[in-house]
């Protein structure tokens, strides 16, 4: 068919496939990506250059300065990963595990869940301590564990997005260290919005994503990784089996000789650079503050409505909370009632809590007194709407 042929085909059709691209406005305040930044977006929007270009280079540079200050670490080998989370997330693995290497994961989530499914894939020995979705870890199962077992790597998420439950990690790179173990944490949910220490905590690899705390669109995954895991790294008997996230590769791209390894996602590093300035600005332990402060307002406000949280507050994730889905609500209609007359989108359970809970997100950008008493108004006036067997409890 001839171009002319074929547009007039669509045009015959009545199709939208010739409009200018329209996206519909909305409040995402769900497991993410949440809203980005209104400056990150018009950083996103300048005109690219080539990834090998001087000030393309400077600002690379840039972005893993403030990468350092946002990890809190003096890593060397920081970096935003080209791709999304799960990148980063398999880069951990594929770089680090070698065939038979036993790796210890803490499985309290879909995303624990997900790590043990990597390290199978690059056929590691794979063992797992579990926990119910919604509980954490204890300081001492894990040192058991580890002392046990003695793994080359222990994973563990901090901040499991599936459940709402915040790991605390303080001292658990003190043990991997005295048991030569590498300390693996997942941060997709944690870094830019939660106190989240990795030199002071002893972390030895880290990732996390560019589209929850750091207010930006999703398609980076910062990255960073201590000497030790360096070591480890430089040490391999076998070649790094995934090319693309090959890091002894991407280090002679993100170090100090700028040799070419792939096209650069520029916009998005355009982006990750306003987003990290943003939050240098505004300084970590402020944004930490102000997490902590509105997650506060939203659990108490949930529970005055007479809603139940899904995990106790003790190890209650700031940056995502689950609530109990009343039994006598339907839960996918009040979802999609709020995402088709207010534009606010809430997120569904996710694995082992899929149609039992809602997943609320207050990250970055998000993160407001204003957003919070939007949606416990919207909680207060819509939910009782949607009762099935009795409004009254509402």
């Amino acid at each position: 068919m001839t171009e002319a042929k074929l547009i007039s085909s669509l045009n015959e059709e009545n199709l939208s496939y010739l409009s200018k691209t329209y996206v519909p406005s909305r409040l995402l305040l769900g497991p993410g990506p949440s809203n980005a930044h209104p400056d990150v977006l018009k950083a996103l929007s300048l005109n690219p250059i080539g990834h090998l270009d001087e000030a393309y280079i400077t600002l690379m540079s840039e972005v893993q300065k403030l990468l350092r200050y946002t990890w809190q670490c003096n890593n060397r080998l920081t970096l935003p990963m080209s791709g999304t989370g799960s990148a980063a997330m398999e880069a951990s693995i594929a770089n680090f595990v070698e065939q038979g290497e036993r790796v210890l994961v803490a499985k309290n989530g879909y995303f624990g869940e997900r790590l043990v499914d990597m390290a199978t894939r690059y056929k590691a020995d794979v063992s797992v301590i579990d926990k119910k979705w919604g509980e954490s870890f204890s300081f001492e199962e894990i040192k058991y564990e580890i002392e046990t077992q003695k793994p080359a790597i222990f994973a563990i998420v901090h901040a499991e997005t599936s459940t709402g439950v915040l790991q605390p990690l303080d001292g658990i790179g003190e043990i991997c260290r005295k048991n030569n173990c590498l300390f693996l944490v997942d941060a997709v949910t944690s870094l830019g919005a939660l106190e989240l220490l990795i030199d002071k905590w002893e972390i030895d690899i880290a990732y996390s994503c560019s589209q929850k705390g750091l207010s930006c669109p999703p398609g980076l995954s910062p990255f960073t990784i201590s000497k030790r895991a360096e070591d480890k790294l430089s040490s391999r008997k076998s070649k790094v089996p995934n090319w693309y996230l090959d890091l002894s590769l991407l280090n002679k791209y993100w170090g100090s000789d700028r040799v070419y390894h792939h096209t650069a996602p520029v916009n998005m590093n355009f982006a990750i650079r306003e987003g990290l300035r943003l939050i240098a600005i505004e300084g970590l332990e402020n944004i930490w503050e102000r997490h902590n402060k509105n997650a506060i307002k939203l659990w108490r406000g949930l529970e005055n409505i007479g809603l139940e949280l899904h995990v106790s507050k003790d190890v209650r994730l700031p940056t995502l909370t689950t609530v109990k889905i009343p039994p006598s609500v339907d839960g996918d209609s009040f979802r999609n009632h709020l995402l088709n007359n207010f534009a606010i989108e809430i997120g569904n359970g996710l694995g082992d809590l899929s149609g039992k809970v809602w997943r609320i997100g207050l990250m970055g950008f998000n993160s407001t007194e204003e957003n919070v008493d939007r949606l416990l108004n919207l909680f207060d006036t819509e939910l009782k709407k949607f009762s099935i067997i009795d409004s009254s409890t509402f």
